[in-house]
């Protein structure tokens, strides 16, 4: 796109109000409305106000346009047509004839640099581009890792999170140029900020200005920290509430607490994927909490009332039936981990039936005398019938 190239876009816009001058202003006038506003719009001077900074790249476009006598008849032209009817009543197809109700031929007046009759379609029937760098734009969103307790996984924690992220650039507050110095309006998309790409048909496409990088403005000499780019990065805390029952390897997204945004967009997002520490006692499984619970021979044969840890309350007692074997799991409701709705799983409490390695005399002749009592009940007779 030529830098004295006409933008159909140009229609809608009324450069004369933007840069405040009549439209028989002269061009003295018009060059001293510019510099004046110009100067009280500068980033430099306003570091970090967006409304300022987007007052600025008005302004520019508008002295591009009206301060360029060719340009300015152009566009005179075009609003003349456009505010006479030349919105409606078009007569022809797209490749021939195509004038405006007033007779004006307005394929010969945009020519081909309008970006073809689909941008002209586009913008005079109020589906027109945003103009692409003035656009808000949501933050990046952010990832990072957490490393937190059993026992916090359960009942929840406030935890703070050291994040680095990208920002504007402290420097040039984002514009890519050197501070000091003044941009110009970008002539390879006329300050639109993206550039009409044909596929080959009739249809285009719009893209990204690869010479502003979509910010409508260059400079002559880059910011020399961020090297052109606009881009910096900022260290910040802040503090995250990892709500209660939160699971091992679960991803936690904190709304507005990643990225900035940019041209007052939103911030982005915060992901934050939990890691707990395991428990030396109690596991997790689901929402239950889990425990293994040794017990002797004798408890498991004849029963017993057995105390057992409830993690964070009191112990409870599990009544063990006769004959209990091991492996048996008994439930005790309600003493699990929170769940979404704020009940809570149960405990899942296994019996393990304990077998002592070394055994004294009278411990021993018990044992004995237990054999002899049942030598009777083979126990692996059901199993040499069943494998026949």
């Amino acid at each position: 796109m030529a830098d004295d190239g006409i933008r159909a876009d140009w229609a809608t816009k009324d450069f004369y109000a933007v840069l405040g001058v009549g439209k028989d202003a002269s061009a003295a006038d018009i060059k001293k409305a510019y510099k004046k506003l110009a100067r009280e719009n500068h980033p430099d001077a306003n570091p970090g106000d967006t409304a300022k900074l987007d007052t600025f790249k008005a302004v520019a476009e508008a002295y591009d346009v009206v301060g360029d006598p060719d340009k300015r008849t152009r566009y005179d032209e075009m609003r003349r047509v456009y505010g006479s009817g030349g919105r409606g009543g078009y007569a022809g197809g797209f490749n021939g004839g195509f004038t405006s109700g007033g007779g004006v031929n307005l394929e010969d007046l945009l020519g081909d640099r309008a970006g073809g009759f689909g941008d002209m379609f586009g913008d005079l029937f109020g589906g027109g581009r945003q103009r692409a760098g003035r656009r808000p734009r949501k933050g990046a969103d952010v990832e990072t890792t957490a490393t937190i307790g059993f026992t916090e996984s359960l009942e929840g924690v406030t935890i703070s999170l050291r994040l680095r992220s990208d920002a504007a650039c402290t420097a040039c507050s984002g514009t890519g140029g050197k501070p000091g110095t003044t941009p110009r309006v970008c002539s390879s998309c006329d300050g639109a900020g993206y550039i009409v790409a044909g596929t080959g048909g009739a249809f285009s496409m719009n893209e990204t200005c690869p010479a502003c990088a979509g910010r409508q403005l260059v400079y002559d000499e880059p910011c020399p920290t961020c090297r052109g780019t606009g881009q910096g990065s900022a260290a910040r805390t802040i503090q995250a509430r990892i709500p209660a029952g939160v699971k091992d390897g679960q991803r936690i997204r904190l709304r507005g607490k990643g990225g900035p945004g940019e041209q007052g967009g939103p911030a982005g997002d915060l992901f934050v994927t939990v890691k707990v520490t395991p428990h030396r006692v109690f596991g997790r499984q689901g929402d239950h909490l889990t425990l293994t619970v040794p017990v002797s021979f004798d408890e498991a044969a004849l029963g017993a009332e057995i105390k057992v840890p409830n993690l964070g309350g009191t112990p409870v007692t599990l009544r063990l039936p006769a004959g209990t074997p091991t492996g048996r799991t008994f439930r005790v409701r309600g003493r699990g981990a929170t769940k979404s709705d704020g009940t809570r799983g149960d405990l899942l409490a296994t019996v393990e039936v304990q077998v002592p390695a070394v055994l004294d005399a009278a411990a021993r002749a018990a044992v004995e005398a237990y054999r002899e009592a049942t030598a009777g009940k083979p126990l692996r007779a059901g199993l040499f019938e069943e494998a026949r």
